[in-house]
């Protein structure tokens, strides 16, 4: 297979580089016609060489007027891209021109340029400018980055800007982000369906609830992914998580700490220091919290003619409390003006402890009633340690716009945990049935994921070529063992059917290629081929059972096509083929039997589901600010990978017997098809009043025809609405509040969704729907001393305390009513402080990735 991946990049390359032979620009007509050529360049700050972002270029020739004194024209101008690019075309290939390039806080250059004989189309290549210190001086600082951008292929959601998470975890970011919906157990969805989640444009084994949300710099999503990025992820694209680190000369920090209404804390701090030729960055964040539950269930048990029909009201309340640190360090080195070396390092870890009380009460549906009273309580505690080390490499050719980069990430975390379980039984009367059951899980396990990832791209022409590789191995071995208490013994007993060891190793080897050009002026486009080869390969260690799935090739094109309609006003279609593979917990072939009423376990049968994606992008730049983003997108996906609750026989229960039980595992559904209209707003009501607003009108179908002859198709409409809304007021105060609306909707494609981690609980069954559900955020935040350096914020969650998960889900043996709450309305007060020299970096652009994809032809809702 490497060899497969190996003759595909060099071949790749190969056509990049011929494609690289020296093109002719501009009209080349015969004698006497006048030719054209072209300028283009980069301008690069000159102590980092990184690209400057909105430089003016402008091209000057001296020609006579009419009364024959020479003047100054200017003949063509523009200013540079993100990556300090510029093109200026068809211009006179005769004569002289004087280049003139000015920027914020640095000294203007002024050059004269021409064309060589016989080459048109003239590169002038990096051009450096140096800061102007006493310009800097004089600057006042007004503008910074939106809290919301977005464009065509992507939306970028800055965090700093963003107060009603401080001092919480990546999954009260996502709750913030326009477009994605959190459930109360973390699980996150995209356009109903569950997300890749990536951390700095990689995969990541982190949960969302084990990244701080002070750690991060912004949140990218991804709704429908070229061919350069993983075709993992299913129906619902990326969200990439962006680490905070910067590359500020000098050097600079942060510190802060905050307390919630439960006196849980929170702390962080990170400090960046740039001397010469090297960067040091460091993070280390302390987060506790402490989590209280309600919840009930009312089940009916419809068993036909095998056991007595029966009826299920079960009412929880529960507690969890843990705390986790995560430290981050790293280190870059600017070998020279065109190299650099990042080396980086992650340390999270945590242990985490949950009580629960369960109130039982099942009686049957035929007569006479039998009924049957139990408390169950159960406590648990776990930990993880987690070691991420990376390496990364980039490389700047003397051709503005080529480089090579080149990543090795390697992960590895270990995990164990037990549990105490006791179910008392009792009479109709409340008298206790003997003695209680009592049993104990204990569990561990390891993991390892190696990422090796390189990546070229070259300008061809006018257009762009990019390539690469990618190897993700992931390695992984489970250990659970239960055990039920034997009274005549006097010991717990371990019950081999309810115990398993278990590891698999599953290894996807990939390699790309992009080309995008214009046609004209305003008409763009992207095209893309991604190949992949995966194996998997599970073992159960206790039975020496094996099982495996292979794909040695598949293909995953993309196409993407602009058409501009106007400034400030683009068209876009594009079109992505993705896949979904099954993930370890939905494959584990092990009955976890540690609460009885619901049973789960994994199905190793699974197969990956494939998606063929396609949107239509409409932006529009309105003016003073406004902006609007319309998506129109339809996703079809075969073998569809969802829940499914059902009774099984022979499963294997705590006291060492086999018994017929409902159980809840994993299937392959003939198909899945959802569609929708989307719409994205940015809209600058005052000067101190905006608003981002985020509508998307879905509609979902799942064929589950063949599998139960209760399911069938299950089609539904959806709504799902976000709005965050910001007030600038005097004396440097801001108000945020912000809110979410979900409508009722079929269970999220996928399993229910991104697991969140901390605390996570179970989602209903994919055979019905969830209900309604909505809920506000509020924060206050005050800026004091000299540069806003510190500040001190007030946060609320769920103000109106109306956030719950409702579902009703059922099939043929089946009807379930339940719901959830998690903590309510809670207040947390927060406070930190900056500190640092003020550097000319401050107008620098930041590249703090090296290999990870970044964003082109991103529109700013300003």
């Amino acid at each position: 297979m490497m060899k497969i991946i190996l003759t595909f990049l060099i071949s790749t390359i190969s056509l990049g580089l011929w494609a690289q032979q020296p093109q002719w620009g501009g009209n080349r007509g015969g004698q006497g016609m006048t030719m054209n050529g072209r300028f283009y360049g980069k301008i690069v700050d000159g102590s980092t060489n990184k690209g400057i972002d909105a430089a003016s270029v402008l091209l000057i020739q001296s020609k006579p007027d009419a009364s024959g004194q020479m003047k100054d024209v200017t003949v063509g101008g523009q200013l540079t891209t993100p990556k300090g690019e510029f093109t200026l075309e068809n211009i006179p290939a005769k004569g002289q021109y004087r280049l003139t390039v000015t920027a914020i806080g640095y000294t203007p250059i002024d050059k004269t340029v021409q064309f060589s004989p016989g080459n048109l189309d003239k590169d002038l290549g990096n051009l450096k400018m140096e800061p102007d210190i006493q310009q800097l001086g004089e600057v006042t600082v007004v503008a910074s980055k939106p809290m919301f951008q977005m464009g065509v292929d992507r939306k970028i959601f800055n965090v700093d800007k963003n107060i009603t998470t401080t001092g919480q975890t990546a999954t009260e970011i996502m709750k913030n982000v326009p477009g994605v919906n959190v459930d109360i157990d973390g699980n996150v969805t995209l356009r109903n369906a569950a997300p890749t989640i990536f951390v700095d444009g990689r995969p990541t084994t982190l949960t969302l609830d084990e990244i701080p949300a002070d750690a991060i710099e912004s949140v990218e999503i991804i709704t429908n992914p070229s061919a350069k990025f993983d075709a993992s992820g299913g129906t619902a694209g990326i969200l990439n998580v962006i680490l905070k680190k910067n590359r500020k000369a000098g050097y600079n920090g942060n510190v802060r700490g905050g307390v919630d209404m439960r006196g849980k804390i929170n702390l962080g701090g990170d400090i960046n220091v740039k001397q010469g030729k090297v960067n040091v960055f460091l993070g280390l964040n302390l987060f506790q919290r402490k989590s209280i539950g309600t919840g009930h269930t009312y089940r009916e048990n419809l068993f036909s003619n095998k056991l007595d029909n029966t009826i299920l009201n079960q009412s929880s309340n529960s507690t969890n409390t843990g705390q986790f640190l995560f430290g981050r360090i790293g280190m870059d080195y600017f070998m020279d003006n065109r190299n650099t070396l990042t080396l980086s390092m992650a340390l999270p870890n945590g242990n985490f402890n949950s009580f629960q009380t369960d109130n039982i009460h099942i009686d049957t549906m035929s007569v006479p009633v039998r009924m049957q009273n139990a408390i169950r309580t159960t406590a648990n505690k776990r930990n993880f340690k987690n070691f991420g080390p990376a390496l990364g490499y980039k490389h700047l050719f003397p051709k503005s716009g080529r480089e090579l980069t080149a990543d090795v990430n390697f992960n590895t975390s270990s995990n164990s945990g037990n549990g105490d379980y006791i179910t008392t039984y009792y009479d109709p009367a409340g008298n206790k049935l003997g003695d209680p059951a009592l049993q104990k899980l204990s569990s561990s396990g390891r993991s390892t994921f190696w990422t090796i990832q390189s990546d070229y791209t070259s300008p061809v022409g006018k257009g762009k070529f990019e390539s690469g590789v990618r190897a993700a191995i992931r390695d992984n071995k489970n250990i659970n063992e239960n055990s039920a208490f034997n009274y005549d013994l006097d010991e717990f007993v371990v019950i081999p059917s309810a115990s398993t060891n278990y590891k698999y190793i599953d290894q996807v080897y990939a390699a790309y290629s992009t080309y995008s050009n214009k046609i004209r002026e305003n008409f763009s486009y992207q095209l893309g081929l991604r190949a992949e080869s995966s194996q998997y390969k599970g073992t159960v260690l206790s039975t020496g059972e094996t099982f495996s799935n292979k794909y040695p090739l598949e293909f995953f094109p993309s196409v993407f096509v602009t058409q501009t309609l106007s400034p400030g006003q683009d068209l876009q279609l594009n079109y992505s083929r993705r896949i979904n593979r099954p993930n370890f917990w939905q494959q584990i072939p092990y009955y976890d039997v540690s609460d009885l009423l619901n049973i789960r376990v994994g199905n190793p049968g699974l197969r990956p589901e494939f998606t063929n994606s396609f949107e239509l992008n409409y932006s529009k730049s309105l003016g003073k600010g406004h902006s609007l983003l319309t998506s129109v997108y339809f996703k079809q996906t075969n073998n569809l990978i969802t829940q499914y609750q059902d009774l099984q026989y022979d499963v294997p229960l705590p006291d060492g017997k086999l018994d017929s039980a409902m159980v809840i595992s994993y299937i392959n559904a003939n198909s899945s098809r959802s569609y929708g209209l989307e719409f994205t707003s940015k809209n600058p009501i005052t000067g101190w009043v905006d608003i981002t607003t985020n509508l998307n009108f879905y509609n979902a179908r799942i064929d589950n025809s063949g599998l139960d002859e209760a399911l069938g198709v299950n089609d539904r409409w959806a709504f799902f609405g976000k709005m965050n809304v910001n007030f600038k007021l005097p004396a440097n105060y801001t108000i945020q509040l912000s809110g979410d609306y979900q409508s009722r909707t079929l269970v999220p494609q996928g399993g229910g969704g991104f697991r969140g981690g901390f605390f996570g609980g179970a989602s209903g069954a994919a055979q019905g729907y969830i209900n309604p559900n909505y809920g506000i955020d509020i924060a206050f935040r005050k800026e004091f001393l000299k540069d806003k350096k510190a500040s001190v914020t007030l946060s609320v969650s769920d103000l109106l305390k109306t956030r719950k998960y409702d579902a009703h889900s059922e099939n043929s043996v089946f009807v379930q009513d339940m719901w959830r709450r998690r903590d309510g309305t809670m207040f947390r007060l927060n406070f930190a402080y900056r500190f640092g020299k003020f550097d000319a970096s401050l107008f620098k652009r930041k590249n703090n990735r090296t290999g990870s994809g970044g964003g082109d032809d991103m529109m700013q809702m300003q």
